[in-house]
């Protein structure tokens, strides 16, 4: 599988997820497992339960960039345009946790907006939410226009 910095337009410790486990038409799994020292971590090395939105994110940017390279188009800048109902069941991920994160795309329109149904795994189902994204066919063009 392809490595994760070339498939997200992130860089260093801004890359949060450690592996693409799969991916495919409309699906993409991802892994990471929760580590101290990184630009989120609390003091005990967890972090924030709110992170769990950037991995759904990251999930999803990575899963437009594994496409764009099978296309052989290079890796676009997307938006996180929001979310439905982020739910989690803990209020910290702890240092050691290993995650996965399913990310399944719902809807996409023709303007680049697209809805991804995701979900965080540990041991249980931790978090869940409907995440709304737009990816527009020049991520350049469209800021400097904006």
């Amino acid at each position: 599988m392809i490595p994760v910095d070339e498939l997200v337009p992130h860089s260093g410790d801004m890359v949060l997820i450690d592996q693409i486990l799969a991916c495919a038409e409309n699906t993409l799994s991802a892994r990471v497992v929760i580590a101290p020292g990184g630009l989120f971590n609390h003091a005990d090395g967890s972090v924030p339960a709110w992170l769990g939105l950037e991995l759904m994110a990251q999930s999803i940017a990575a899963w437009a960039g594994w496409h764009a390279r099978q296309e052989q188009r290079p890796v676009q800048l997307g938006f996180l345009l929001g979310t439905r109902n982020y739910n989690c069941s803990v209020d910290r991920f702890t240092v050691g946790t290993e995650l996965r994160i399913d990310i399944d795309r719902s809807l996409q329109d023709d303007s680049g907006i697209a809805v991804f149904e995701c979900n965080i795994h540990g041991p249980d189902l931790l978090a869940s939410a409907r995440v709304n994204v737009f990816q527009p066919t020049d991520a350049a063009q469209y800021l400097q226009e904006s």
